[in-house]
């Protein structure tokens, strides 16, 4: 194992109170367009056909305004544990909670848009410190992404996916770990695919939720449900994906709306939020209002709407097609997941499976939609891989 180096900082987080009272005028002062022309009752999916329903809006506004605290999640932040360090030129923000445990594993998460570390600190604690003994633990690190939150927002081109992998085995030996497993979803899927592609060395296995496959494969073989898996990914990239393509063509352009008006912004994700979800109607179904604002709050305070959105940018459609990841594996696709690659697919990339999940629950943010399902399995998946590597 590494040795530990001094170039790493604590952190602590604390948005000013002229921050704040800014946040609560400007949701006084929003401009809102009048409501949608499809009326559907509730619940019912047919009512976010056009987008975040008014009606909905309004009360998560007032939520935000009147009855959100943005100092409690502060400070859960600040009990996990804060840090930051320079790479490349970069600030990298980064929870770290230690296991108390002799026998933890490292263990980076890395998380995608509209995400960030808000996904994670309901499982941090779990994973380093778990109640029942006999489960395995973790030493965790969360980074923050380029642009995203406490990190510093990048000022040239060329922070993609491969480079921000690069940073990410940079920032684990900083901390003293030569040897780590890794989990992502989402682009901290992809960038978990190329950390278990292009630094074996280092990673000695990985869990995803994301295994895209190579492009230009056949659907012959596959079961009814696999097809249909395929079916709904094409139609994803095909019919629901504008946001991706403003991103990844014009994210200065909407980078503007997302810094100056918190409702803008609040809109923006929480459309995701509802959509990627498995869920009937509204993403709060699953999740609290708390900790949907606690994401939206802190890319506001941060004012990293436009540079979160750079990513797309810089890596949209960039996982190298050649690229094969030869360690230890487990993968878990969730049934309402934005992307679902049938594993004879995702085994064309991924050579060494040991463990493969479809629960019957779940979408895009497993952490935060089905906790305790998510740490149970990260778990033992991580365990899987670790045996395997052994």
């Amino acid at each position: 194992m590494s040795r530990p180096t001094s170039d790493v900082q604590a952190f602590e987080a604390h948005a000013t109170d002229a921050d704040l009272d800014d946040l609560r005028a400007r949701l006084a002062a929003a401009r809102l367009p009048e409501a949608e022309t499809v009326h559907r009752a509730a619940p019912g999916p047919g009512r976010w056909e056009q987008g975040v329903p008014l009606a909905d809006l309004v009360d998560v506004v007032d939520y935000w305004r009147t009855g959100y605290d943005w100092r409690s999640f502060e400070a859960r932040l600040n009990r996990i544990g804060q840090f930051r360090t320079t790479i490349d030129d970069l600030g990298i923000h980064f929870l770290h909670r230690r296991s108390p445990r002799a026998d933890a594993s490292p263990l980076i998460v890395t998380h995608g848009w509209p995400g960030s570390i808000a996904e994670f600190i309901d499982v941090v604690d779990e994973l380093a410190d778990p109640k029942d003994p006999d489960a395995p633990a973790f030493h965790v690190v969360v980074p923050s992404l380029p642009g995203f939150g406490y990190s510093d927002k990048p000022v040239t081109t060329g922070w993609g996916t491969e480079k921000i992998a690069a940073a990410w085995v940079e920032l684990m030996g900083r901390l003293g770990y030569s040897e780590f497993v890794a989990h992502g979803g989402d682009w901290g899927g992809n960038i978990t695919t190329v950390l278990g592609g292009r630094f074996p060395d280092h990673v000695v296995g990985i869990h995803t939720t994301f295994a895209e496959a190579p492009p230009g494969l056949t659907t012959d073989g596959l079961t009814e449900v696999e097809r249909r898996w395929t079916e709904e990914t094409r139609h994803f990239w095909r019919h629901r994906a504008a946001y991706a393509k403003q991103q990844a063509t014009r994210p200065q352009t909407i980078g503007y709306s997302l810094v100056d008006s918190p409702v803008g912004l609040l809109a923006w994700i929480l459309d995701k939020f509802a959509e990627w979800t498995d869920t009937e109607d509204s993403p709060f179904e699953t999740m609290s209002r708390d900790r949907i604002l606690d994401n939206v709050t802190l890319y506001w305070l941060t004012r990293s709407g436009a540079s979160s959105a750079r990513i797309y940018y810089e890596s949209h459609n960039s996982l190298d097609p050649e690229l094969r990841v030869d360690i230890p594996a487990a993968i878990t696709i969730y049934p309402r997941d934005i992307e679902k690659y049938p594993r004879p697919w995702a085994q064309e990339r991924y050579r060494r499976i040991v463990r493969w999940r479809s629960p019957e629950r779940g979408g895009h943010f497993p952490s935060l939609e089905v906790p305790d399902y998510f740490v149970r399995d990260l778990r033992e998946g991580l365990a899987a891989v670790l045996a395997a590597h052994r």
